[in-house]
């Protein structure tokens, strides 16, 4: 029974003396002795019975990060020494206790705080630097600790904008797009506005069509237009960012087509297709070498026009396009035939192209014949298109036909 008696009376004194440690140490931390505190504190961690419990954790958490953020410290690499360990402890000391109650005492409310602040200075210098990976890896830590912060009522805001945007800018540039999307989206989902932040949106919208998240896609452009509405980004649909975001054409080609084994008959996508496969088949620059499919191309083109004036009856420039593709077919082949040796066979292929043209151009010509007013742009398509026709039935020997055309060209205004 003695030797219980003597047990128990020399634990009660072991926890007697640990909790006069944390209280002097902190009572030095109070009184701005951080020297004397750091050497009581780093002597006391070597105890395994002063370590067992949180508060050692969260006091050398506190102290450190008090130590770092010290004029003579403060951006050293003794301070960021100081403050790295500050972190350390306090992530422990989170570890050993969830509930973090201890936090309730003013004095180590310090911690959490001089740490978020001192990492967001550090993080703010590698932004201002573009030391871009070091600078996330502060700022992944920053938003953490915002985050506590803010749960624990210490910073009285709903959402740390600044951290969140700078992480998300932090993160595009440090090449982590899956970060940059975690933080923007933050910003988001919150509806942040304001000058700057439309990139936020901007970037989610593309992020998400990229990875073919289309459901965030259009959320985030939904959000992006109901907080900027005078954007036009926000306004473009999916054909839009397919062909956007890409600028290698086979790469615009497999976008669209993409698109369309989901909605074969799309219009907008069809007409894009085409409008994409003719200017490569009718490339703008002189002396263009024609592509080795262009066989392929050109019916894939055809049969594209086609879908997007199938679906929408008033769609006059799916047949301009058709129409205007073997007329500068037809062009081509003129040209070739001022060197040819024999020019039957070319004939034959000019008389051909200026004859597919006919179709397309009287199909565009019936669906303008039907429309009130004309755009001024329209009035233009329209008269080339009859002028075409004229002459169409010109080198078909008809000359009804191309008086019909000629006359009503005069009729157009």
């Amino acid at each position: 029974m003695k030797k219980y008696f003597l047990f128990s009376v020399a634990v009660t004194c072991s926890l007697f003396v640990q909790a006069q440690d944390y209280e002097s140490i902190k009572n030095l931390l109070v009184l701005i002795k951080f020297k004397p505190a750091k050497e009581k504190l780093d002597l006391a961690m070597q105890n395994a019975q002063f370590t067992a419990r949180p508060e050692a954790y969260i006091l050398k958490a506190t102290l450190y990060s008090w130590m770092a953020s010290q004029a003579e410290t403060k951006g050293t690499a003794a301070g960021d020494a100081l403050l790295s360990e500050a972190d350390i402890a306090f992530t422990k000391f989170r570890t050993m206790d969830p509930s973090l109650v201890l936090l309730s005492d003013p004095v180590y409310q310090k911690g959490p705080i001089n740490i978020y602040s001192e990492l967001y200075t550090s993080g703010y210098t590698d932004y201002q630097n573009k030391n871009w990976a070091q600078g996330l890896q502060k700022f992944k830590k920053v938003v953490e600790y915002s985050d506590l912060l803010i749960s624990k009522k210490f910073f009285a805001m709903p959402i740390d904008t600044n951290a969140l945007i700078l992480a998300g800018i932090i993160s595009e540039n440090a090449a982590s797009p899956i970060d940059a999307a975690k933080y923007y989206g933050r910003l988001a989902d919150a509806k942040i506005t304001g000058e700057g932040f439309e990139s936020v949106y901007r970037f989610l919208v593309s992020y998400y069509f990229t990875k073919k998240d289309l459901t965030s896609f259009e959320k985030y452009k939904a959000l992006g237009k109901a907080v900027y509405p005078q954007s036009s980004y926000f306004t473009f649909d999916r054909i839009d960012f397919a062909i956007g975001l890409e600028t290698d054409w086979a790469k615009k080609v497999a976008a669209v087509d993409e698109l369309l084994a989901t909605d074969p008959n799309n219009e907008k996508a069809n007409q894009v297709l085409g409008e994409i496969i003719y200017d490569t088949l009718v490339p703008r620059t002189p002396n263009a070498v024609p592509p080795a499919n262009a066989v392929q191309l050109e019916k894939k083109m055809i049969a594209a026009f086609n879908k997007s004036a199938a679906a929408n009856s008033n769609n006059a420039l799916s047949f301009i396009y058709i129409g205007n593709y073997y007329v500068q077919r037809s062009i081509t082949i003129k040209e070739a035939m001022a060197n040819a040796p024999d020019k039957n066979a070319l004939t034959q292929q000019y008389n051909t192209a200026f004859e597919n043209a006919r179709v397309p151009y009287e199909k565009a010509v019936a669906i303008f014949a039907t429309k009130s007013t004309l755009s001024d742009t329209d009035k233009k398509q329209y008269k080339n298109i009859v002028a075409y026709l004229s002459e169409i039935y010109l080198n078909k020997k008809d000359e009804a036909g191309a008086k019909k055309w000629s006359d009503f060209y005069e009729t157009i205004k």
